[in-house]
């Protein structure tokens, strides 16, 4: 994603690489990309924007323990924010990716630290956010029984 004149602009190797892989047209893209701008003027997404978000397509479940694990996944420059490109990216992967590309997105969430290794530490931590988040009754026990 590129800028002009300090306004987020989708470069044109953005658009032919997110029409490739998510199946969308060209113009689905723009659209999608004209919504997301609408949303996010300066073109990005931050933290708590995207807990908002989460928040809203997750209204039943309690997601502010699990938001930062996956900002995670979508924050692939790590810059602390999600912009179009990231956020397309990673929607379409999970959505119609191959299993060894969504597995890699899975990933991302339990690597916490992201040094490419799952500790036992880093799986103890996700497994109490996501009971959590679907309101176990004691996520601490939980967590020990595994």
């Amino acid at each position: 994603m590129g800028s002009k004149h300090g306004k987020p602009v989708l470069r044109e190797e953005d658009i032919t690489q997110l029409a490739q892989t998510s199946g969308l047209d060209r113009k689905q893209v723009e659209d999608h990309f004209n919504g997301f701008k609408a949303e996010h003027p300066d073109g990005r997404m931050n933290k708590k924007e995207f807990a908002t978000m989460l928040s809203k397509a997750l209204p039943k479940k309690d997601a502010s323990k699990m938001d930062k694990h996956v900002f995670r996944v979508y924050d692939t420059n790590l810059d602390g924010f999600i912009d179009f490109v990231e956020f397309m990216v990673v929607y379409y992967v999970m959505a119609d990716g191959s299993p060894e590309e969504v597995l890699l997105k899975i990933f991302r969430i339990f690597d916490i630290n992201s040094d490419g290794v799952i500790s036992k530490k880093e799986l103890t931590r996700l497994v109490k956010d996501m009971y959590a988040m679907i309101k176990s009754e004691s996520p601490e026990t939980a967590s020990k029984e595994m």
